[in-house]
């Protein structure tokens, strides 16, 4: 069984991820270090950091779906989480094979963009981070993007019949809520 993560940054989706693979025993991908390799061991294929997550999911998209397909074929399990998914796109997928893939996104539509700028500040500290060296005003512009993505997604997710939570308000009941889904 796949267990697909897909969401905006900060949304949750590595915490779901790290948890769901320690409670079914099985490892967790996180597709940001795909995204990753290619940003800098593969620069020519113009798939790097900078651009926006729907941009990064489109271009690696064929990748992807060949993995999972890979993965699906061989009957492994993992737990695979992040940005670079799209509903739109991860539906074929899962429509071809649903008994071998549980699918949600995760995003937040409505969130306080200062608290949640502060919230991600405080967590960037505890953590070799990506955001550590960033700028209040850089992280602020982040979370408008992922408010925005978080909405796209949400509206995908709506029209594609797939399972959308929102981690805005009470992100720990969210958590809660996400992992009691996947391992159901």
């Amino acid at each position: 069984m796949l267990y697909i993560i897909g969401g905006a940054s900060r949304s949750g989706k590595t915490i779901i991820a790290k948890r769901l693979s320690t409670k079914l025993g099985i490892p967790y991908l996180s597709l940001d270090w795909i995204m990753m390799g290619f940003t800098n061991g593969m620069p020519d294929f113009g798939v790097h950091d900078k651009l926006f997550p729907d941009e990064i999911a489109e271009r690696l998209w064929n990748f992807i779906k060949a993995m999972l397909e890979s993965m699906i074929y061989v009957e492994t399990d993992c737990v695979i989480e992040g940005e670079a998914l799209l509903p739109e796109l991860i539906i074929e997928l899962l429509q071809k094979h649903p008994d071998q893939m549980k699918v949600c996104f995760l995003g937040y539509t409505v969130v306080e963009i200062e608290r949640k700028a502060n919230e991600i500040k405080d967590f960037s500290l505890q953590k070799n981070d990506w955001l550590n060296d960033k700028s209040d005003i850089y992280i602020k512009d982040h979370v408008k993007n992922m408010i925005t993505h978080s909405q796209d997604i949400k509206k995908s997710c709506e029209e594609h019949q797939l399972k959308y939570i929102d981690t805005s308000i009470a992100f720990t009941d969210a958590i809660n809520s996400t992992m009691r889904y996947l391992s159901e």
